[in-house]
């Protein structure tokens, strides 16, 4: 992926990760784990950023 596309996935992440919250607070989150898999999602993608950058 070219690093404009990481940084819209970056994008969307963030934002899924955001709603997850916020359905997590009015207790209408299912299940509470997908919170923990955006959140290593957003890592990895800010890792590829990184190492692209440093490349």
């Amino acid at each position: 992926m070219t690093p404009e596309e990481l940084d819209n996935k970056l994008k969307e992440l963030k934002g899924e990760l955001f709603n997850l919250r916020f359905q997590h607070a009015i207790n209408q989150l299912d299940n509470p784990h997908k919170i923990e898999a955006v959140k290593k999602d957003i890592a990895r993608v800010m890792t590829i950023l990184c190492e692209k950058k440093n490349a």
